[in-house]
């Protein structure tokens, strides 16, 4: 017990920085869990991981202003991933081309000017801060806004999930049913994005979509119940931000990387023994009948 207790506990009673990197995964993921459901149901995982890099010229801006400020590159980040959305949405309306195509053409973009930004005008230093983060620097403003964004979060799916569920199975119910639909879809972009820059202050533009997606992935090999899924993917995304905190600890390595890759673990755990289409199910498939 004195072993379990020196390596998953001590830690966050020991050190401050070790309890707000905490309390930061635990806001992360009540804001990404539900999102990247969503994300997944609305098969717009691709163009989730898109913003997350479309996040990066905003952020660069930010930095190139007012230096490692997180006022300056959260409203960069915003404002950039934002842009980004609008103008695929765009290109894919008044042109022939898809919007996942158009995402990527301004995600490729938004990725080279934000890195030739940060690298032209700051050290590789601040150009690793702003790709990967450094969630145990976190702070009381960083707390606070990833709180908020949180919050934010579900209050509004909590409002706007009706439709947002109606567009994943039967989109063309809700186009012939009123306006609905484009104004949640543009709602929920807003909130990815607001989850993405919520993120890049602790994992980096590069890694924040991992806690979104790789839980909300997980999760669909477990159930195929919505809000059992979501509170799966939620559960998920802490437990992978206090077990990658916990190792990146004792080991000396990067909390990032650690926390994406414990998310990872839990992706492929689910891909291999979830009851709901794995690798289990389908080679190991359960008898309907018996005699």
């Amino acid at each position: 017990m004195t072993g379990l207790y020196d390596a998953f506990v001590s830690p966050f009673l020991e050190f401050a920085f070790m309890r707000r990197a905490l309390v930061a995964s635990l806001a992360l993921a009540l804001g990404c869990g539900p999102v990247g459901v969503l994300l997944v149901l609305r098969r717009m995982s691709l163009v989730g991981d898109t913003m997350a890099h479309a996040v990066l010229p905003g952020a660069a801006v930010g930095f190139l202003v007012s230096g490692l400020s997180l006022p300056a590159m959260s409203v960069g980040g915003f404002v950039a991933g934002f842009a980004v959305a609008l103008l695929a949405g765009v290109v894919s309306r008044i042109t022939d081309s898809r919007e996942d195509a158009s995402f990527a053409s301004f995600y490729l973009i938004a990725v080279a000017a934000g890195v030739l930004i940060v690298s032209t005008h700051g050290s590789n230093i601040d150009l690793l801060h702003v790709l990967f983060g450094t969630v145990l620097a976190v702070d009381d403003a960083a707390l606070l806004m990833m709180a908020s964004i949180a919050t934010a979060t579900l209050l509004t799916l909590a409002v706007i999930c009706r439709p947002l569920v109606v567009e994943c199975f039967d989109p063309g119910y809700l186009r012939s049913a009123g306006t609905w639909g484009g104004v949640s879809h543009l709602i929920f972009l807003i909130l990815v994005v607001l989850n993405l820059v919520g993120g890049f202050q602790a994992l980096g533009t590069l890694m924040a979509v991992g806690l979104m997606m790789l839980p909300a992935t997980a999760a669909r090999y477990w159930t195929q119940n919505l809000w059992v899924m979501a509170l799966a993917a939620t559960g998920m995304a802490f437990l992978s931000g206090a077990l990658g905190l916990i190792v990146s600890f004792h080991y000396e390595l990067p909390s990032g990387p650690a926390i994406i890759l414990a998310a990872g673990a839990f992706y492929l755990l689910s891909l291999l023994l979830g009851p709901q289409g794995s690798v289990r199910t389908r080679f190991f498939p359960r008898r309907h009948l018996t005699a």
